[in-house]
């Protein structure tokens, strides 16, 4: 049969109010879609998360059976053997997944859009995948940002940066205290031996907040967006 060419992942866009000179992908959490994570985010801030400049992008993860679900299906981004950090990765969901990932940046690429001036992150296993597109496939991009996520012990990151000599683009991280799906202590191990290997990161820890998003978090990853993104001064001609 060969490889057929994954289909376009579906998505959902807040376009930016002014010129489109950046993006932002944002992928959601295990079992959710990019609509759902949109609203979520909405209903937090009371509006879209929306920039001037920045058209962002909530993709949807295609279904698929998912063994911690006992293989019911479910929106996720790559399957799991169970959800811990000291299991193995299921690394061939995950490479394929970064071959449609692959695609959305190359979209916005051919759209005139520089890799420096595209950001990747996501909730819980949104951002262990965007971890896994950004340090594996994609170090040219402006940034990654994870939020309420973990990569397993001896992820196959951790095995790339070992052997990288590259520039390798920037990590934000925030993680509730309290979260008992994803603890804090995963997080923390992520960060520490991401900064080991060589990638500047900064770890933000929110106490009382467990396995969620709150408002605090996602003015201050707006404000680290804008600062990775900023607005570009218009060319003299």
């Amino acid at each position: 049969l060969g490889m057929a060419a994954p289909a376009a992942l579906q998505r959902s866009v807040v376009s930016p109010a002014g010129k489109h000179t950046a993006s932002l992908i944002f992928l959601h959490g295990s079992g959710d879609t990019g609509q759902g994570a949109r609203a979520w985010i909405k209903q937090i801030l009371n509006q879209d998360m929306a920039f001037q400049h920045i058209k962002v992008i909530y993709p949807t993860a295609p279904a698929r059976p998912y063994t911690p679900m006992k293989g019911a299906f479910s929106n996720v981004w790559f399957d799991r053997y169970k959800i811990c950090n000291d299991c193995p990765e299921h690394i061939e969901s995950i490479d394929s997944m970064c071959r449609g990932l692959t695609d959305l940046i190359n979209d916005e690429v051919k759209n005139g859009i520089a890799k420096s001036r595209i950001l990747i992150g996501g909730f819980s296993m949104g951002g262990g995948m965007a971890m896994h597109l950004a340090f594996r496939f994609h170090q040219d991009l402006a940034g990654v940002f994870a939020l309420s996520s973990f990569l397993n012990k001896d992820s196959a990151v951790y095995q790339a940066l070992k052997r990288n000599e590259s520039a390798l683009p920037e990590l934000f991280q925030c993680h509730g205290t309290a979260d008992e799906l994803v603890l804090y202590s995963w997080g923390e191990e992520t960060n520490k031996m991401l900064k080991s290997l060589g990638v500047s990161t900064s770890l933000h820890a929110f106490p009382n907040l467990n396995h969620e998003l709150n408002r605090t978090e996602i003015e201050k990853l707006k404000s680290w967006i804008v600062k990775k993104l900023p607005v570009e001064a218009p060319k003299a001609n």
